[in-house]
C-alpha cells in the first residue's frame, strides 16, 4: 500500500506555543529545531536529556516533569510526541486529531499530520528531503550527500541577493523590474564569485548590472569564512 501524500510547507512558529512530550534523546532533537525556529517550547517529560536540562535552566524552554494529560494540548499550535512508549504516542495522535491540531509522532507516520524532512540549511536556504515516511535512513543519506555540494557560498550569496532586493524597494523600483536583474547577477556567475572570494569581479558584477552605490562588503560585510 503506498503512503500518503503529503504537502509540502515551510511553517513559521516564531513565538508560537509548542508542546514536547518525551525528554530523551529524540525530544531534544525536536526541542533543538523549535527553538531554532523561534518556537516558544514547552517539554512534558518525567525523565529529560542533558541539553533540555540545560535550555530549562536557562528559561529557554518550559519543563513540566510529569505525565502527559490530554488538556495539555489546549491552547497549543502543534505538539510532537517523541516517547518510547507506543500507547502514549497513539493518544496524543487521538488527541490532537479531535482538537484538529498540528501533530508529529516521532517513528510513528499514521499518527501524524505533518512529518519533518531531512534538512540542508545554509542560512536562510533551506532543503528538505522527504521519502514520504518510506525510507528516512535514505533521506538522512541525501542529506549528506546534498550538504557536501551546497557550501556556505550560498549563504552568502541569499544574503546578497536579498539586501540587494531590499536596496531596490527602497529606491522604488517596481518588483516586477527585479527579475531581469537578478537573473542577470546569476547568470553572470556571482555565485562562483562569491565561492572563490573574489570580492572585485562581485562588484564589477553589481556595478554592471545594477549601477554604481552596489558594493559587496557594503551589503553583507565580512567576507571572512568564520562569519559564514
Amino acid at each position: 500500500m503506498r503512503m500518503q501524500k503529503f504537502y509540502p510547507i515551510n511553517l513559521d512558529v516564531r513565538g508560537r506555543d509548542c508542546l514536547v512530550v518525551g525528554g530523551g534523546g529524540v525530544g531534544a532533537r525536536k526541542v533543538a529545531s523549535l527553538l531554532a525556529c523561534g518556537a516558544k517550547v514547552t517539554v512534558i517529560s518525567l525523565d529529560t536529556a542533558p541539553e533540555i536540562e540545560k535550555w530549562a535552566a536557562s528559561g529557554d524552554v518550559t519543563l513540566a516533569r510529569r505525565r502527559f494529560s490530554p488538556s495539555d494540548l489546549e491552547g497549543r499550535f502543534l505538539v510532537i510526541g517523541a516517547t518510547d512508549d507506543v500507547g502514549l504516542n497513539r493518544q496524543i495522535s487521538a488527541e490532537a486529531e479531535k482538537r484538529q491540531m498540528l501533530c508529529n509522532i516521532a517513528d510513528f507516520p499514521e499518527g501524524c499530520n505533518f512529518i519533518l524532512p531531512a534538512v540542508v540549511r545554509r542560512g536562510d536556504l533551506i532543503i528538505a528531503i522527504s521519502t514520504s515516511g518510506n525510507s528516512p535512513a535514505f533521506a538522512k543519506t541525501l542529506r549528506k550527500q546534498i550538504a557536501s555540494t551546497f557550501g556556505p557560498e550560498y549563504d552568502i550569496f541569499l544574503q546578497l541577493m536579498g539586501a540587494v532586493r531590499q536596496r531596490l524597494l527602497a529606491h522604488a523600483h517596481a518588483p516586477e523590474e527585479h527579475k531581469p536583474l537578478f537573473e542577470a547577477l546569476i547568470e553572470g556567475g556571482l555565485l562562483a564569485m562569491i565561492r572563490e572570494d573574489d570580492v572585485p569581479a562581485i562588484d564589477r558584477l553589481l556595478a554592471d548590472v545594477l549601477g554604481e552605490g552596489f558594493r559587496f562588503k557594503e551589503l553583507v560585510g565580512t567576507t571572512d569564512p568564520e562569519n559564514r
